[in-house]
């Protein structure tokens, strides 16, 4: 999948976090714990340079937990500090202001050696569209101040919001890069949600949905769907699933993007179970995590 796509909110959204950066004591970094690597934007590095920085990982709920601690421990060997939260319940969220303080705590006992009582921590919040930006937001803030959805795109445009007397948070749009070198980001990136459907080819889409499970997670494949095996005929797994789930025409034959349309609906809500689509197992030797307990 090679999708180009750079729209002008995006590139404003860009320059705005430019702007605004040199306001700001730490950028939290939101990406989804299901796939720690393709929902990180490169540009975001290029933006915020040596700022301090906090990697959250949202969605842990979601996302298959062992692969979770392994990727916190990746990040750490490259001197990112790393947590990992569920903000749609709420789960973790102590754990971002306490990491924050951490990272910061260098400079905040400069500035209380100097006599100056550090005020609350400003931080921007900044990440591809679909993460839980606002979600986020609203657990911290308790009530809610950002709009949310179950689809990219929904922040528009830049806001700050308090939390109590610890914490002011810069909210920003999803930043998006303008395009996606590797194939398999797409497909990964489009699968749980963070391209638009209509922009994406829902079967082709569900194809490497199925492969990807029956290559990663091909138990919880067959038991779902009531497969002996896989093959490499899709088109009769589609059939298979169709009969099953009896999605069919008017005229009796399955309905192809219907049961597409499904496997990607049964993906992305766990239906499937807990699934991480990137490995740290396949990163380069030196970074990958070797202890697995």
């Amino acid at each position: 999948m090679t999708i180009q796509w750079f729209p002008g909110h995006m590139a404003k959204a860009r320059r705005e976090v430019t702007e605004q950066l040199k306001l700001v004591d730490i950028v939290f970094e939101l990406i989804d714990a299901r796939l720690p690597l393709s929902s990180r934007n490169p540009m975001i590095d290029q933006v915020i340079h040596q700022k301090p920085r906090l990697l959250i990982l949202n969605k842990m709920d979601l996302a298959d937990q062992t692969e979770t601690t392994r990727w916190i421990r990746y990040f750490e060997k490259q001197g990112i500090r790393a947590v990992a939260i569920n903000s749609f319940e709420g789960k973790g969220l102590q754990a971002v202001t306490k990491a924050a303080k951490e990272i910061l705590e260098p400079k905040l006992e400069r500035m209380r050696k100097r006599g100056i009582r550090p005020g609350a921590i400003r931080a921007m919040i900044v990440g591809i569209p679909n993460v839980g930006k606002s979600t986020l937001i609203n657990r911290l803030a308790k009530k809610n101040i950002a709009k949310t959805g179950n689809k990219p795109g929904v922040t528009k445009a830049q806001q700050w919001i308090k939390f109590g007397k610890e914490l002011e948070l810069l909210d920003t749009p999803g930043i998006l890069w303008p395009k996606f070198e590797d194939k398999e980001v797409g497909y990964k990136l489009a699968l749980t949600g963070a391209i638009k459907d209509t922009i994406v080819n829902m079967e082709d889409l569900a194809v490497y949905g199925l492969r990807f499970l029956e290559e990663n997670y091909p138990d919880r494949l067959l038991e779902r769907y009531g497969l002996s095996t896989i093959g490499e005929d899709l088109l009769h797994v589609f059939d298979q699933i169709g009969t099953l789930r009896k999605v069919y025409t008017t005229g009796g034959e399955v309905e192809y993007d219907k049961v597409a349309e499904l496997i990607v609906h049964d993906i992305r809500n766990e239906n499937l179970g807990k699934l991480t689509f990137d490995f740290t197992s396949q990163q380069p030797h030196e970074l990958a995590d070797a202890d697995t307990d």
